[in-house]
């Protein structure tokens, strides 16, 4: 088996998944061109609205090859940044579904996600700090627009872990699973939101995420802007005519 395979999980949801539990399912440079190629490949698919992320029970994903020179990740820090870089313009909804460990890189691949679904007993971590570095694929901003900056600034200093209930309570997961059923769920989820219209869900994303990237006025004008584009398209005149009609909606993406 591949390290990265992609699949359709369910109508119009597909999943991506990192499988090298030998490694921890480390990201070195190869497994993150890979993971952003197939991404990359099911974000142009026009029959996938949804896309999970996801590792094994075990572990999600880590930072450093067990193989390799502790947290230096096999590769150039260019070609860490231009992971992190193709990541951030997918407009597909993104959902990490996370078992087991989410530390370093991998942690910080959950956070690029938009939703994550994480089973219990799950730990997350960014623990670059033992190692004498700090974060380097957007924990540190994510993390403090999220939890704030007093809470970050504890687990980026000290690099301590924190658990899926921990990361419920602050906001950071969206829900809370048994061990055994975190696939299961974030597959449900993912359903639901392909249910939805593709325009929809996938310019809602770009408008929440314009929260985290500008100011209050400009962020209101960007929704504006986004709201217009999904009052022309033929998915609302669907979602319109479905509720008066009594039906569901059978949404096209345009």
């Amino acid at each position: 088996m591949p390290d990265v395979a992609s699949e359709s999980v369910a109508p119009h949801v597909a999943i991506c998944r990192i499988d090298r539990p030998q490694q921890r399912n480390a990201l070195t440079s190869d497994l993150m061109a890979s993971l952003a190629d197939q991404l990359e490949q099911l974000d142009r698919d026009p029959e996938v609205r949804c896309i999970i992320v996801a590792g094994t029970a075990k572990v999600f994903a880590s930072g450093a090859d067990a193989g390799g020179p502790p947290g230096l990740e096999r590769g150039t820090y260019e070609e860490a940044a231009e992971f992190w870089s193709r990541l951030g313009g997918l407009e597909t909804p993104m959902i990490a579904a996370v078992s087991g460990w989410a530390l370093g890189s991998g942690c910080e691949l959950a956070l690029a996600c938009d939703m994550c679904v994480a089973a219990k007993g799950t730990q997350f971590g960014q623990p670059e700090v033992t190692l004498g570095m700090i974060p380097g694929g957007g924990a540190t901003q994510r993390l403090t627009r999220v939890i704030g900056k007093q809470r970050t600034m504890s687990l980026v200093l000290t690099g301590r872990r924190w658990s899926a209930e921990q990361g419920r309570e602050w906001g950071l997961v969206n829900s809370l699973t048994p061990p055994t059923t975190w696939l299961e769920e974030a597959t449900d989820l993912a359903r639901e939101v392909a249910a939805r219209a593709p325009i929809a869900t996938r310019l809602g994303k770009r408008a929440v995420l314009a929260a985290d990237q500008l100011p209050l006025d400009q962020g209101l004008e960007t929704e504006r802007e986004l709201c217009k584009q999904t009052l022309v398209s033929e998915d609302r005149i669907e979602g319109v005519n479905a509720l008066a009609e009594g039906r569901r909606p059978e949404f096209q993406g345009r």
